[in-house]
């Protein structure tokens, strides 16, 4: 079976992760059954290896990390890959792959510009 890994960034104040936890409901019910989970880098729980974890409980041998940043900066460029190193070592039954950061598509940011248009008044 095959997951999808949720990963975001985190904050100290829990309301932050609505979004994030909106999304991943919106994904399990779209995704035919595959199962989701959401992870963060820091300062909200779960981390990345609780993320795979999770998953790999559920039955999944396979694990697709979704970094839900806007771009790609250090975190996804620097951080992600050690942490995926780290699971990958703790998981060696689980194959983890991961995807470009979800602000990287053109879907997404033709998305936010038409919502912020929204926003905007007439």
């Amino acid at each position: 079976m095959h997951g999808i890994l949720l990963f975001a960034h985190g904050a100290r104040d829990p309301a932050w992760a609505t979004p994030f936890h909106t999304i991943a409901a919106h994904m399990r019910q779209e995704s035919g059954g595959r199962p989701v989970a959401l992870a963060f880098l820091e300062l909200m729980t779960p981390n990345l290896e609780a993320g795979v974890a999770e998953l790999a409980a559920q039955g999944c041998t396979a694990v697709t990390v979704v970094p839900l940043f806007l771009g790609a900066g250090g975190h996804v460029r620097r951080d992600l890959p050690l942490l995926l190193d780290s699971a990958r070592a703790h998981f060696p039954g689980v194959e983890i792959a991961t995807t470009a950061a979800i602000g990287e598509l053109d879907a997404v940011t033709l998305a936010i510009a038409r919502a912020a248009l929204t926003l905007l008044p007439a």
